[in-house]
């Protein structure tokens, strides 16, 4: 079992920036996938990005390229969003599976989930 626990969501201008933190805990985090969906009202969850922890590969949806950097520090990940838009604002959960991947991040291949945390982009 694996234990995720969001932080670092809020209100931000557009252009802005934002760092989510993802605490990690319980089984051993070797081989995982740990990564960021987000879901705004009436749309589907969709992968932003992750990072495996066997070898620190990164993925990232093309909405994030060149503006959010995914970065882990022991059983801790971080999103740092930087450029923030309007479109970005949705609730982000952190989740934890064993599938990685450099191309995608499909939602059924993660099986523990952080609560969400809300990030409004709006001035």
């Amino acid at each position: 079992q694996v234990q995720l626990v969001e932080s670092g969501g809020g209100l931000v201008q557009p252009g802005g920036s934002l760092r989510l933190s993802c605490a990690a805990s319980g089984s051993t985090l070797d081989y995982y996938a740990i990564g960021w969906f987000r879901q705004a009202p009436g749309e589907e969850r969709e992968g932003v990005s992750c990072i495996s922890t066997a070898d620190s590969s990164k993925y990232y949806a093309e909405s994030a390229k060149g503006r959010f950097t995914i970065s882990r520090d022991k059983n801790t990940v971080y999103l740092q969003m930087n450029s923030l838009k309007p479109e970005d604002t949705a609730v982000y959960y952190c989740a934890a599976g064993r599938y990685y991947s450099d191309f995608d991040m499909p939602r059924n291949e993660y099986n523990y989930w952080g609560q969400g945390t809300q990030v409004t982009v709006s001035s």
